[in-house]
């Protein structure tokens, strides 16, 4: 069986490349043979081929410009006409354009699965240029996979196709054995006897960490939020911080490496995802912070994978997007008993493990790839 995964640039920027990427390593060291095609994220010349290991390549085509985050690469759709037909299945990613069009002028003809991270909800203009070739893609895939149930259920692009639609939750490797033992003395001694909230992200809109800044009315001096990430709306956060006196409550990190990013998981007392739109389709941060051991505080925005990641009543809790009164009095109900804490906890623990591990992704693509691959004989 070989396998092609077909999507965004490289090197790896977002959650979707490291998907791709983590199955690609996935399956060929299960020796598995899966190659990975994409655009380079820089203006290049050069195709450049890099072998991972003897089961897998992989492919970075050189771009030309950039339209509405699309790479646009003419040697994308050359280099997939050409090597299309070594491949059983083409494993595409969506939402990525470039990549759509090249299977479309492909002649590719064998199975495709679609694997759909999110709608395409920022650029509007983009989608009504999109929507024929994307209406195409969901009738050709032989198997539509979304990362929860949720963006099956109300998703309009996918209403039509729930009859050849599955889930494929996405996995990440158990990175708690990972944590800095030095940075994470660092944190604790700076927020000695505190209750640490943490957050993480970029500093755009849609995150909504002005509500959970807000929160921090509800709290009393014993508890500190950090938020991790840069972004275009760091100074406004930072002036209502200021305007507000909370610099003493709620502080703003910035960039974090992995190793400090590790850390602040494994000092935190519970994470708090404060998004407000549909745009935060899934938030591996919530999966990254159970791999902790943290209990979660979320929001249950319509439509998306969020309130499903995180259980209500059982690896934290959902609260109503926008509302920084519940999200405040949530963290304090979490919080405050360390018996349920405990329980939220562990419970936390145990649902990445057994739903949001690496190799349960892993396992449960190479199951949907055998089905595939048989009923094709």
């Amino acid at each position: 069986m070989k396998i092609l995964q077909l999507g965004k640039f490289y090197p790896i920027k977002g959650g979707v490349e490291k998907v791709m990427y983590d199955l690609v390593l996935g399956l060929s060291q299960r020796m598995i043979h899966c190659d990975m095609l994409c655009a380079s994220e820089k203006k290049t010349e050069q195709e450049e081929i890099i072998e991972f290991n003897p089961f897998s390549k992989l492919f970075i085509e050189p771009s030309i410009i950039e339209l509405a985050k699309t790479k646009i690469s003419i040697r994308l759709i050359s280099k997939l006409k050409k090597i299309a037909q070594r491949y059983d299945i083409i494993h595409i990613h969506h939402p990525d354009p470039m990549s759509a069009l090249a299977l479309f002028i492909s002649g590719y003809k064998g199975k495709v699965i679609l694997h759909w991270h999110s709608d395409i909800l920022a650029q509007k203009k983009l989608l009504l240029l999109y929507k024929p070739l994307q209406n195409w893609l969901l009738k050709r895939a032989d198997l539509i996979l979304a990362t929860s149930p949720n963006y099956i259920e109300c998703s309009e692009d996918l209403k039509k196709y729930k009859s050849k639609c599955d889930v494929l939750p996405i996995g990440i490797e158990d990175i708690s054995l990972y944590s800095d033992v030095a940075a994470l003395k660092k944190i604790k001694e700076k927020y000695k006897n505190k209750k640490i909230v943490f957050s993480l992200g970029r500093l755009v809109n849609y995150k909504g960490f002005e509500y959970l800044i807000n929160a921090a009315d509800y709290l009393n001096d014993d508890y500190v939020i950090l938020i991790g990430g840069e972004g275009p709306l760091k100074s406004n956060l930072q002036d209502l911080i200021n305007k507000k006196n909370l610099s003493s409550k709620v502080e703003l990190l910035g960039y974090l490496d992995d190793a400090n990013l590790y850390a602040y998981y494994n000092a935190c007392d519970l994470f708090c995802l404060s998004s407000i739109e549909k745009t935060e389709a899934f938030a591996i941060v919530q999966i990254e912070a159970m791999a902790f051991g943290k209990p979660v505080v979320a929001t249950r925005i319509y439509g998306s994978g969020v309130p499903w990641v995180n259980e209500d009543g059982y690896s934290g809790f959902n609260v109503t997007p926008r509302n920084s009164k519940e999200i405040g009095l949530t963290i304090l109900k979490t919080l405050q008993n360390q018996e349920t804490y405990d329980k939220y906890s562990s419970n936390a623990r145990k649902r990445y493990l057994e739903n949001f591990s690496i190799n349960i992704m892993i396992e449960n693509c190479v199951k949907f790839y055998n089905v595939l691959e048989k009923s094709s004989h």
